[in-house]
Parts: structure tokens; sequence; C-alpha cells
């Protein structure tokens, strides 16, 4: 049975602040016909971290779609002007915003976007290809999350925007949401933070800046000399997070082009090498938190709180339920001790969502690299079968690229400009003028030629070897 009506121009699977970029910037294209859908009721942005004070680590411009086009009506700085707040932003002098305003913000554009479709759960994706279209099984949930009705989106083009979840280490798996001593991940550390601060004694995981935020938030609101904290990580030290100018190049569009063009063996050493850029604490941080445990010697003795880096939990069990024993290691000492606590919070980070769950239907179009991940064209697309590709159909993805796009993925400040490449690409008419320069520095020694993802070039089939 042939379908009446026409299949989308767009379907966006998640409503994260990428995805939420693409509808913004998709938003004024007359003629394109564009959906989005998550399973959540409403847009709400790490609620569990919007701890007070906390500012992003990336300036205001990194919003959903300034670097773009930054007459959009969708601008962090529209946004104030509808709040009558743009005189007071303009004396706070601050290029750096505090989480809880860049939520308020992403609620408005989600609030006010006509595309977004909130209590719809993506269920099935799979390629029909008597007809050359995607289709997408979803259900529409009730306030109370219980299935209200069934639906059908056809679709030429799918974009995956299904972000991260939080990563808990195996050694602390069983111990999650198990009755007794609290132990969570600091995805819930605002729901559970009274609990948190009536223990009597915490211990934060995890030396990244999260980690960080946290083990400041409980410093500030325990008494002193009776603070009763540890702070362990993994990594060697508490280390401030590259924020150098040129440092900061490598969250350009062309350190992006220069890692994607590296072989694959490369750029996945690279990756966990350059973890400093992405994965220390801002030195505002770490000033107040020395700030901090400062003012609580200054009774004349030493706040007991214990920030020890290098370490790591090996093993971890509950002792009659109502604390928690961690089996710890130090990694260069080579020494081992346990530690009891009354509460555990894992700071230990987001890992890509898998996608082969969403998209096993599609299993059998798709190529994949050495380690058996999607392959990833330049321009955001996950390279498929010719019986797909032909159609007219293609595959996009936000921050599931890390492998193959570098460090830059997951950051903010890149997420415009990824939209206007796939806006670029899935239109024809080039929406959206990409610079072609956008670092001072050059990256390898030959000479970078400029590579401007333009959907007005003949569509060809990338053969796979040009991709590794």
């Amino acid at each position: 049975m042939t379908p009446t009506t026409a299949p989308h121009d767009l379907v966006g699977i998640g409503i994260g602040p990428f995805n939420l970029s693409l509808a913004a910037l998709a938003h004024p294209l007359t003629g394109l016909d564009a959906v989005f859908y998550d399973q959540r009721p409403a847009f709400h942005w790490h609620p569990g971290l919007l701890i007070d004070g906390a500012r992003l680590q990336v300036p205001f411009l990194a919003d959903l779609v300034t670097l773009a086009d930054p007459t959009s009506d969708w601008t962090f700085l529209n946004y104030l002007r509808t709040r009558e707040r743009l005189y007071p932003f303009y004396f706070s002098e601050h290029f750096h915003i505090q989480r809880t305003e860049y939520d308020a913000y992403c609620r408005w554009v989600s609030e006010n976007l006509p595309t977004l479709r909130f209590g719809h759960q993506v269920d099935a994706v799979r390629f029909n290809p008597e007809h050359g279209v995607f289709e997408v099984d979803h259900t529409h949930l009730g306030p109370d999350g219980e299935a209200q009705a069934l639906g059908r989106a056809r679709t030429k083009n799918l974009v995956l925007g299904i972000g991260t979840e939080p990563y808990v280490p195996d050694s602390l798996k069983p111990l999650v949401g198990t009755p007794g001593a609290p132990v969570l991940h600091a995805a819930d550390y605002l729901d559970r933070r009274a609990e948190l601060l009536t223990a009597g004694h915490v211990t934060v995981v995890g030396t990244g800046q999260s980690g960080a935020e946290i083990f400041l938030d409980l410093l500030r609101h325990r008494p002193a000399g009776r603070e009763r904290l540890h702070w362990i990580g993994r990594t060697e030290a508490i280390a401030p997070m590259e924020y150098s100018k040129l440092g900061l190049e490598h969250f350009t569009p062309d350190y992006t082009r220069y890692f994607h063009a590296l072989p694959e063996n490369v750029r996945d050493r690279l990756v966990p090498a350059q973890w400093q850029l992405h994965k220390g604490v801002d030195a505002d941080t770490l000033a107040a938190l020395h700030d901090e445990l400062y003012r609580h010697s200054l009774d004349g003795g030493w706040p007991d709180a214990v920030l020890a880096p290098g370490v790591r939990v090996r093993t971890a069990g509950r002792v009659a339920t109502t604390q928690v024993e961690l089996h710890l290691e130090h990694t260069e000492q080579n020494t081992r001790s346990r530690l009891t606590t009354d509460a555990v919070v894992l700071a230990t980070g987001y890992r890509e969502r898998p996608l082969d769950h969403l998209l096993g239907g599609l299993d059998p179009y798709l190529r994949r690299d050495n380690a058996n991940r999607p392959r990833i064209d330049e321009r955001f697309r996950i390279l498929l079968d010719p019986t797909v590709t032909t159609a007219g159909c293609h595959l996009y993805v936000q921050n599931a690229e890390t492998h193959t796009h570098g460090v830059g993925a997951p950051d903010l400040g890149l997420a415009a400009w990824r939209s206007a490449t796939i806006l670029n690409t899935l239109t024809g008419t080039d929406p959206y003028p990409l610079p072609r320069r956008t670092a001072f520095t050059t990256f390898g020694l030959e000479q970078p030629r400029p590579r401007i993802p333009s959907a007005r070039e003949a569509t060809v089939l990338i053969p796979l070897a040009d991709t590794l």
C-alpha cells in the first residue's frame, strides 16, 4: 500500500542542546519539513548539576545559533532582550554564564519552536527500500509516562542527537540505587543534596569539573573542622583545564577537519591523550576551592578534607547497609588501602549512548570501522550502503562522532557550526555560509585545503578507504 503523505525532509531523534540547535537553525528555512522527537516531557539540561553559581565552560556566544547566524531570533542575547535583561547582563560583564541561565535559555527556545515533539518515545528505525525512505516508529506518552498512541514518521533524513548517559565504573555498579548508604552518580546530585549534607562522611569519586563543583558545594555547606570529605580520582593530578587561547583552537572547525582526515589508529591514540582539553577543572573553580579550603583553616586547624588524585576504586561493598567500603589503589605508589564512608558521589562523567539498539533495523546498511564503530564522513553522515544513499536518504549524528571528529564533538561551541553543516548539506542551498578558516594554528605540515561542506557539490559516494 502506497503512503498518501509525503515524507518529512528531516526527523530528529532526541532534543538536547545539539538537536535543539539544529531545530532553531532549521526553523526559518521555508519549505523544510522537519520534526524532532524526545521521550522526556520537556527540555531540561543536566538538572542534577545545576549547582548554584556553576558556570558554563564556554562563552555565551556558544549558544544554539550565534556562531552560525548571529542575526537569528534564537540567540542568547535575544533571549535576554525578551526578558528585559540585556542591560543587567551588559553591566555584569560575564562572558561565561551560569548553567541555570543556559538551561533557562534552552527551555525558552524549546517552548517556542513548533517542530518539537516532547513526550514521544522512538521505538524503532528502519529503511523501507520499496519507498526509499526511513521509517520511525514512535509512542506518544501521556503525562504519567504511559503510552497513549502509536505513530510512524517517514523521512529522507534522520539526525540522531540522543546525547550521553552517566558512566558508572563496573566496581560500583552493584551499589548504585540499592538500599543503604547512598551511592549515586553526579547526575542526581541536586536531588540527593540534602541527604548528602547530613551524611557523616562523603566521598566524591572523579577529579574532573563536576567532581570539583560537587566537592566545593559540599565543602561550603559543611562546618569548618567537621567537613569529613574525601575527593579521589584516577588522574595523576587535580589538573587545570587547558584554556589558553591557542589551546582552544582544538575546538574549531579547522581542527575538526584535520582530525577527521587522520588515520583511524592515530585518532584513537589522540583522543585519550587530549583529556586535559576537556576533562580538567577550570581555573576559577580551582581558585574557589583553594579559597574555601583556606577559609576552613582560619581557626588554626586543617580542614577534615582529603584531596587524593592518582587513586582508583578497585572494588567496593556495603557494610551492614549503613556504610560503604571502598578498596583503593594508588596507581603511582602501587599501594592499597580501604576507606569506609557514609555516602559516595560518582563524578565519573558521561559516555556516548550506544547507537546499536536504536539502529538495529539499519544494521545491515551500516559501514563500520576496525573497532566496529559507525564510519562517519566529514559532514556528520554515517556511511550507509549505496541502496540507501542512492535513494537520497542520509543518517546524521550529533555528539556521537568523537572517534571520527575529535574532542570537539561534545563541545557546545561547535554546535551551531555542525548544525549549519548538516543543514547546508541537506538543503542544497547553503543557507548558512561557513567560514573558510577558524584558527591561527596550521594543523599538519601541509597547507590546509579548505573543505567547506556544501550541498551544491554533486552527490557522490565516498569510497570507504578515503575515510580511514
